[in-house]
């Protein structure tokens, strides 16, 4: 079993190395979760939550689903000096857009049928805390608008109230779309989106993270098995953990866990194996890397490699639109290895 490493706090994080394996993943409590990983990707989010949790910036977290963007947001409040007031998260895309408004704002009473009393808003309930706008991408154009003057003046009206109401609060995102694209569509206003990104914070996506499916599905293997108070599973077996590893996760770290949750329920012994896992974890989709055969004339070997390390670049590239501090993780190099094989290679 792999060690399990300490417990980190996130001030201390923005002068970490990165852990060697033998050390354990880093494991940072936060009030809505733990974050774990061993991944140089997740150490750098890590390190900018730390560097600008004391200020009052607007941070933008990206990444798919399920990849722990309120885990970072809670991160970042809980190291903040606001950690001692509310963290209040709306679901920009789970409230309809007629009700969107009074959610946030609040409403006066009388100000629509069914308002017998006044009430507050998410943005009044976060007052000197930080409110999150979970999947801020979501939010149709005629909120934006309202959500910009709110960025902008650090003011709001609520529903059926003609009164500017002040704010302290600070404005933390989360989006799983592409915003930009959003932006050249014409679904998200630009001077919202420069507002919001002052600073960028992406989150990888699990199958990024080589070693730390293995981190995280041990960690999730004790925290279940204690709450399913299944205390005789204790492990979980090479062939198992084999496969775990070589699934893609398309629903990232969330999907995981259940996955984990699942095992722990229906595993008769001490060991998970690989019949507990779900069948499309089972049913691995990603491909064996497959050599061709040597020809009988022989090859140019260096040109061969050359053309094949050509290409992962090409692939890593186009996975992340370019981004080559994502790319280079995701070929296990640094940034500035990247940017000279790519210099030296004409790329």
């Amino acid at each position: 079993m792999s060690k399990q490493g300490s417990v980190a706090k996130l001030t201390s994080l923005d002068a970490r190395e990165s852990a060697s394996k033998e050390d354990g993943p880093t494991i940072l409590s936060t009030s809505r979760g733990t974050i774990i990983g061993n991944h140089p990707s997740v150490h750098d989010v890590l390190a900018t939550l730390a560097r600008v949790a004391r200020s009052t910036c607007t941070v933008l977290v990206t990444g798919e689903s399920g990849t722990g963007k309120e885990l970072a947001v809670a991160a970042l409040h809980d190291a903040s000096p606001r950690s001692k007031k509310p963290l209040v998260a709306i679901n920009c895309g789970a409230i309809p857009e007629n009700l969107i408004e009074s959610e946030l704002f609040g409403h006066a009473r009388g100000a629509f049928s069914g308002a017998h009393t006044a009430r507050q808003g998410c943005v009044a309930a976060a007052e000197g805390g930080t409110l999150f706008l979970d999947e801020v991408g979501e939010l149709p154009l005629s909120m934006q608008v309202k959500i910009l003057r709110l960025l902008q003046q650090r003011e709001y009206a609520p529903v059926g109230d003609s009164r500017a109401v002040r704010c302290d609060i600070r404005i933390v995102a989360a989006t799983n779309r592409d915003l930009e694209a959003e932006v050249a569509a014409g679904r998200f206003r630009e001077d919202l989106y420069y507002r919001l990104n002052v600073v960028h914070v992406h989150l990888p996506a699990l199958r990024e993270r080589g070693d730390d499916i293995e981190h995280l599905a041990r960690y999730f293997l004790r925290t279940c098995a204690e709450r399913m108070e299944r205390p005789d599973v204790v492990d979980i077996s090479p062939e198992a953990m084999a496969v775990l590893k070589a699934h893609d996760w398309p629903g990232n770290i969330r999907s995981l866990e259940n996955a984990i949750e699942r095992a722990v329920l229906l595993c008769d012994g001490a060991c998970i194996g690989v019949d507990t896992l779900p069948a499309k974890v089972r049913r691995t989709t990603r491909k064996a890397t497959v050599f061709a055969p040597l020809p009988e004339s022989g090859i140019d070997l260096r040109s061969a490699v050359d053309e094949y390390e050509n290409d992962m670049i090409r692939q890593a590239l186009d996975r992340t639109q370019g981004n080559k501090n994502r790319a280079s993780q995701l070929l296990g190099l640094n940034r500035t290895t990247l940017v000279e094989m790519l210099k030296r290679k004409g790329m």
